[in-house]
């Protein structure tokens, strides 16, 4: 696994373009605000979800093989069952980076993911790690700069 600061800061500095499979159209969703706060970083997302046409104003993709460009990170919102196939299209596309967000930590798709020399973060969630190692973490570390005391329906 490679959750260490050191490599971590490198895994950010190595992926400047990530794939962020299951991410929701729906503002309140974590994938949403995470994937946004990247976006607004720099980074270059490209949404994977084959509900949807378009996240983010990017053209959404069904898989990541329909990504008719390179791809450096592959960011999982998915459930840990669901991930050791997105492992093996992630190895199949060339990406360097297979991240398990928090929640998701499928033991078998991290080591097939390091025996094929890509970096593999499990249980962390991208934008939090990024705010944390280069600046931008506040107090409560997911601020959607909406104050609530309802939640979304």
């Amino acid at each position: 696994m490679h959750n260490d600061i050191p490599t971590l800061r490198r895994i950010f500095k190595a992926c400047p373009t990530i794939a962020v499979v299951g991410l929701s159209a729906q503002w309140h969703r974590p994938s949403y605000f995470a994937t946004k706060y990247m976006q607004e970083h720099g980074f270059k997302v490209v949404p994977v979800n084959p509900r949807y046409d378009e996240i983010l104003g990017e053209r959404c993709y069904a898989t990541l093989e329909d990504i008719p460009f390179a791809v450096d990170m592959v960011d999982v919102f998915r459930k840990p069952e669901d991930v050791l196939p997105i492992a093996q299209s992630a190895i199949a596309i060339g990406a360097k980076c297979l991240w398990q967000q928090l929640g998701v930590a499928n033991a078998e798709a991290n080591q097939l993911a390091l025996q094929a020399g890509l970096f593999s973060v499990t249980n962390r969630c991208v934008k939090i790690e990024y705010a944390r190692l280069f600046g931008g973490l506040n107090w409560v570390g997911v601020n959607t700069k909406i104050i609530s005391s309802h939640r979304p329906h």
